[in-house]
């Protein structure tokens, strides 16, 4: 009994010298990972090191690398006054944006997932395909018939003309089919015998059971719709209905004039935060919507 017990501990255990080569990759992985890591945040320091500071002492080199003691006069002037629109202001337009193009493409997309894999109508597949095949038309390409509808229906400078003409979303229609084919027809089929209408079983069985899918897709959706430049740029003339992204870029000046860099680096760093928060509010079922195996 002894022997055999010493026997399986001898195989359990690996030996002295593959442990020591374990430990010492597993330290030099995570010496890379620092280094990256620090190589990506360095920039995003800068920047706030720049909003915290005057503007002497970033036209001034060498730049200090630490805060300075500007950081609520610089951050005050940026929210509430801004160079042309404050930047609050700015980044509730895109946050509304952002959050109407996520919430529109997931309720669409999941509707239309819901029809293509659970209601048998002649020629779905077609209508599937043809909705796949509008991935090869990016927006830039559409963008002028586009314009012209928008502005057709009057909604030049308004929400719903920066949210609507977003909200389908081939991809998310086909990852959602993808998934809802490996529903067990049993579900469905139970559903049915105990009375319960398509939609009851959309809401009380899909819906649930994509709850993965759907946040790994609205923090996906949601810094697609944050990040939006060309369209707010196409159909806004009214500085009060601009995006951050395009604040940004209008803060810097043409010709001759001085940029106003502590501002410009404090609606950056703004600018970022919203997308952050999504990112780690939503970070484990995020992962789990990327990473399941069974999805």
């Amino acid at each position: 009994m002894a022997d055999s017990v010493a026997h399986r501990a001898n195989i359990i255990e690996p030996p002295p010298g593959m442990v020591e080569k374990r430990g010492s990759g597993l330290w030099l992985t995570h010496l890379f990972m620092i280094i990256g890591v620090l190589i990506i945040f360095f920039p995003i320091w800068l920047a706030f090191v720049a909003s915290t500071i005057t503007q002497p002492e970033i036209t001034s080199p060498p730049m200090p690398l630490l805060p300075g003691d500007q950081f609520f006069e610089n951050y005050k002037r940026a929210l509430f006054s801004g160079v042309n629109v404050p930047v609050a202001t700015m980044l509730f337009n895109s946050l509304v944006m952002a959050l109407g193009i996520a919430i529109g493409k997931i309720a669409i997309s999941l509707l239309s997932a819901f029809a293509i894999v659970y209601f048998r109508f002649p020629g779905r597949n077609t209508f599937f395909w043809m909705i796949f095949i509008t991935l090869m038309l990016p927006v830039e390409v559409r963008i002028v018939p586009t314009y012209e509808v928008v502005a057709g229906f009057g909604m030049l400078n308004s929400y719903s003309g920066l949210i609507f003409p977003l909200i389908a979303s081939a991809t998310a229609t086909f990852l959602f089919r993808q998934f809802f084919m490996t529903i067990p027809d049993e579900l469905a089929e139970a559903a049915r015998v105990d009375g319960a209408r398509p939609m009851r079983f959309f809401i009380d069985i899909v819906v649930p059971m994509s709850r993965t899918n759907i946040a790994a897709l609205f923090v996906i959706l949601f810094i697609y719709g944050w990040n939006q430049y060309l369209w707010p740029l196409l159909i806004t003339t009214d500085p009060e209905m601009n995006t951050i992204v395009m604040g940004i870029k209008q803060m810097f000046p043409s010709g001759d004039d001085t940029a106003d860099w502590p501002v410009i680096m404090a609606t950056s760093i703004l600018a970022m935060i919203p997308p952050v928060l999504v990112v780690i509010s939503m970070q484990k079922l995020f992962i789990r919507g990327l990473v399941d195996s069974e999805k």
